[in-house]
Formats: C-alpha cells, sequence, structure tokens
C-alpha cells in the first residue's frame, strides 16, 4: 500500500505482521515461503500459521484502536501474549531490555517489541490505516500523532473525495 519509512525498532516486525494481509485484494502473503521466511516463520506448521493469523488480527484491531476506533472487547491478543514469556536481560553497557525466552517465537519476539515500545512512549503510534478497505499499519511519523490514513495519495485521497462527493449532493 503505502511507501512509509518502516516502523522504528521492533515496532517494524509487527507493521510487517500486520500488513501480510492486504484488504483490498484479499492476499494473504503468509502463503508465499518469502513472506514466511522474513518473519521467520520459514518452517511454520498449519498450526503456527494459524496462530500467526490470530496474532496478526488480534495486533490490527489494536492498531485500529490507536488510530482511534473503538475498541474491540474480543480481541484475544491478551491471551495470546501470556503464551510469550519474556526475561529481563541486562547488556555489558548496564541497559536493561526485556526479551523472548524464546526468541525463535513470533509471538514473543511481538511481545518484546510491544513492551519495548511501550516503554519508550511508541506503541500508540503504530496505527491502522481508518480506510475499511485498506486498514495496513503505518507508524504515524506526523508531529501531533493524528495521521489517519496509510497514504494520504491514496486513501486520504479517496476519502476526502468520497466526503466531497457526499457534500455535493446534499
Amino acid at each position: 500500500m503505502a511507501e512509509r519509512a518502516p516502523a522504528p525498532g521492533g515496532l517494524a516486525l509487527i507493521e510487517a505482521l500486520v500488513n501480510t494481509l492486504d484488504l483490498e485484494s484479499g492476499v494473504d502473503s503468509l502463503s508465499s515461503a518469502e513472506a514466511r521466511a522474513a518473519l521467520g516463520l520459514d518452517d511454520a506448521s498449519a498450526a503456527e500459521l494459524d496462530a500467526a493469523r490470530e496474532l496478526r488480527e488480534s495486533l490490527r484491531a489494536v492498531c485500529l484502536v490507536h488510530g482511534g476506533h473503538p475498541p474491540v472487547p474480543a480481541t484475544p491478543l491478551d491471551r495470546l501474549l501470556a503464551a510469550a514469556p519474556l526475561v529481563v536481560a541486562v547488556d555489558a553497557d548496564g541497559s536493561a531490555a526485556l526479551r523472548p525466552v524464546d526468541p525463535g517465537s513470533l509471538v514473543a519476539r511481538v511481545a518484546a517489541a510491544i513492551a519495548s515500545a511501550a516503554g519508550d512512549g511508541t506503541w500508540g503510534r503504530l496505527k491502522a490505516c481508518e480506510a475499511s478497505d485498506c486498514h495496513w499499519a503505518y507508524y504515524d511519523r506526523s508531529p501531533a500523532g493524528r495521521s489517519r490514513w496509510c497514504s494520504m495519495a491514496v486513501c486520504g485521497s479517496r476519502a476526502k473525495m468520497r466526503a466531497y462527493r457526499a457534500a455535493r449532493r446534499t
């Protein structure tokens, strides 16, 4: 969809996972070996791919909330993340971070990324496009943190044109 710079740090993983499904075309790139490899799911079983899809849609729901949509009470994100234990790791320079116990687990890497982003205040800037046929994840770099679309040139333009046409009809 949009040509934006990837989200910073571990949020890039979450952004990439959410964006494995193109809602407009219906293409799920988790069906491709290349996309699975990019997410570290090279040898994923069918059950693991189903779990990745459930995680993806739960993350998309949260990204929509970050963009101003009402919360979806039935998201299983808490349950999914609870299965991903993290440990506090202290580096040689004394910095500390939460790291996955199983660094090969997608859900554990996502949990660590969320913990890090929540800690540095960037978690709420990972949003999903407001367009109902898009919902592409993007990192909001606008100064006020109020961007609504993955791309002003595509989704934003379409929304503004729809609003213009609706106003002209009335």
